[in-house]
């Protein structure tokens, strides 16, 4: 199970690569994000560019800022096979991915990053996917599967996943784009 809220760009407001303020699920820190259709055109990844098998009708986008960051805080379960004993004693795992990618030749981008902390908010280990290059893209517009997993440091209470959108170049897009972004725990030996 997707420990994420909104993980796909599917829920709230959106639809054009209109900067939207907020975008449920997420705390938008940094920039204004826009939630682009993948029938939108105009450039942005379309349903036959590459990226996500089974993607639903959206994606993020930076929108026209020159940094776009998206933080979503996630509590991990008290209980359980993943529960606070079981990650304690080094029996959880974790699995990261998320589509991750950009426009053309440019390299603007998308970097996800995994944050765990104990209790108190000190962080105790942290994993990056991304950024795609353009060369990693085939000079392309399309997004590309970045994922990891570990186990879950003992002392985890709570992993903050960070969604960057970078503009390198000049115009005024952000083409740092994502989708299909998902965190899930697992119990040692057990695959999801």
């Amino acid at each position: 199970m997707n420990l994420l809220v909104n993980g796909d760009a599917e829920s709230g407001p959106g639809g054009n690569a209109e900067p939207v303020a907020s975008v449920d699920g997420w705390s938008v820190r940094q920039g204004a994000p826009a939630l682009v259709a993948y029938a939108y055109g105009n450039g942005y990844p379309a349903p036959g560019d590459p990226g996500p098998a089974r993607r639903g009708s959206r994606f993020f986008s930076g929108g026209n800022s020159p940094r776009t960051a998206l933080v979503q805080d996630v509590p991990l379960p008290a209980r359980g096979a993943t529960g606070r004993a079981a990650v304690d004693a080094g029996r959880v795992r974790y699995a990261v991915s998320a589509w991750l990618g950009g426009y053309a030749a440019q390299e603007d981008g998308a970097r996800l990053s995994v944050e765990f902390r104990d209790g108190r908010g000190t962080p105790l280990a942290l994993s990056v996917l991304g950024p795609v290059t353009a060369a990693e893209r085939g000079g392309r517009t399309a997004l590309v599967e970045r994922a990891a997993e570990a186990a879950v440091p003992p002392g985890a209470r709570s992993a903050r996943v960070l969604l960057v959108l970078t503009r390198t170049g000049s115009g005024t897009s952000n083409d740092g784009y994502a989708d299909a972004i998902s965190l899930t725990l697992h119990a040692e030996g057990v695959r999801p």
